[in-house]
């Protein structure tokens, strides 16, 4: 995932997968946000490089979430909103 701000990045994760990978994403992130806040903190700090609820010094203005869960859900949304998983097919991205 690539871009110039957290939200960005979280923005581009649907488009570089296929419909299979981003249907077991939103499956996956609604049982990880099915979790109480000291779960989602446990497993978030084994799955990702980042830590998404601090300001990061370096990019500047990268930006940030109030909790994991917010940074979950945003990412959640993203993937229930793409194109592809709302027409519950793949779409020629050309198009």
């Amino acid at each position: 995932m690539f871009g110039d701000t957290l939200e960005e990045a979280i923005q581009c994760g649907p488009r570089t997968h296929d419909l299979p990978f981003k249907l077991q994403t939103v499956t996956e992130l609604r049982t990880l946000l099915a979790c109480s806040d000291a779960e989602i903190d446990r497993i978030s700090k084994a799955l990702l490089g980042i830590i998404p609820v601090v300001e990061p010094e370096e990019p500047p203005n990268w930006g940030s979430f109030p909790s994991l869960r917010a940074f979950w859900s945003a990412v959640l949304h993203v993937f229930e909103n793409d194109p592809a998983v709302q027409a519950g097919k793949d779409i020629d991205p050309s198009m």
